[in-house]
C-alpha cells in the first residue's frame, strides 16, 4: 500500500528580509496524525517557519502545500479556513472579551449566516446556526475545563489561563493542522503538564495533527513523534526525538555540549 500524502510539505523554503537571511532551503514533511516539533537555540528560525506555514510570511524561495495543495500565496484567513490554525509565541486574545467571546472568534469562518441571515435571526437560520457554534465551543470549554471562566475577561486571567484560551479559539477553527509556538512558554511544572496532557489528547482523541515550537526537551522527548532541529535557519536534523537527540551536531548547535572528537 502507498504511504499516505503528507499533510504539510515544506520544500526548499529560504525566507529573507533585506541581507538577513531568516530560513535557508528548509524541507521537511509532516505526516498526518503526528505532533511534530520544532527545536533550536533562540534566533534559529522556528517562528519564522511557523509564520510562513500560517501566511504571516511569504517565503523568498520554495513552496508550502497543504494535503497536496500549494498555500504558498494563499491568504492567512484562507488557510484558516483550509483547516491551519495556530497559536503564538505572545499571546494573541483579545483581551477585553470575555473566555466565550474569544472563543466564538474561532468560529467565525465557519458561519454560514450573513447579514441577510442576521435579519431573519428569529425566523430560524441564523439562530439554529450560533446554537450549533455555541455547543462545539462549548464542547471545547469542557475538554480544557475552563468551564469556570467562560463569563470571565479574558484579559484579567492567569497567564497560564490566558494560553489555554488562546487554544481553545485555535481549536474552535476545527483544523486538520495546528501550529503551536512555544505553548509551555512562562508555565509552571503543574501548568506544564496540563497542556502535554492536552495536546496529546489534541491529537489522539480530537485527530488534529501537531507541529509544536517548544524549549522543554523533557516535553518534545515525551510527546513528540519525530523532531527537526534549525540552527541559523538551516535544518540540521530530523528524525525521532531519541535519533536527533543523540546527534553530535545537535548536541553542539542546540545544548551547547562539547563533543570529544572520536579517533
Amino acid at each position: 500500500m502507498a504511504e499516505e500524502a503528507p499533510i504539510l510539505s515544506i520544500a526548499g523554503v529560504s525566507l529573507r528580509f533585506g541581507g538577513v537571511r531568516a530560513l535557508t532551503d528548509v524541507s521537511v514533511d509532516v505526516r498526518r496524525g503526528e505532533i511534530f516539533s520544532v527545536i533550536g537555540p533562540n534566533g534559529a528560525g522556528k517562528t519564522s517557519l511557523i509564520n510562513c506555514v500560517s501566511g504571516r510570511y511569504r517565503p523568498t524561495e520554495g513552496r508550502i502545500l497543504l494535503s497536496g495543495q500549494d498555500i504558498t500565496h494563499m491568504r492567512t484567513n484562507r488557510r484558516a479556513a483550509a483547516g491551519i490554525g495556530r497559536t503564538f509565541q505572545n499571546l494573541a486574545i483579545f483581551s477585553h472579551m470575555t473566555v466565550l467571546d474569544n472563543i466564538m472568534v474561532g468560529r467565525h469562518h465557519l458561519m454560514r449566516s450573513g447579514f441577510l441571515g442576521g435579519m431573519a435571526y428569529w425566523f430560524g437560520g441564523a439562530e439554529q446556526e450560533e446554537i450549533a457554534h455555541r455547543r462545539e465551543v462549548e464542547e471545547i470549554i469542557d475538554f480544557l475545563e475552563i468551564q469556570h471562566i467562560r463569563k470571565a475577561v479574558a484579559g484579567q486571567l492567569s497567564y497560564g489561563l490566558r494560553k489555554r484560551v488562546e487554544l481553545a479559539r485555535a481549536m474552535a477553527l476545527k483544523p486538520q493542522l495546528i501550529l503551536l509556538d512555544e505553548p509551555m512558554a512562562g508555565m509552571n511544572l503543574e501548568e506544564k503538564e496540563d497542556m502535554a496532557r492536552y495536546i496529546l489528547d489534541l491529537n489522539e482523541e480530537w485527530g488534529m495533527t501537531v507541529v509544536m515550537i517548544e524549549h522543554d526537551m523533557g516535553v518534545v522527548m515525551d510527546i513528540s513523534h519525530r523532531v527537526m532541529v534549525l540552527d541559523f535557519g538551516q535544518k540540521i536534523a530530523e528524525g525521532t526525538p531519541e535519533i536527533v537527540m543523540a546527534n553530535e551536531h545537535v548536541r553542539r548547535a542546540y545544548l551547547g555540549e562539547a563533543v570529544e572528537p572520536t579517533e
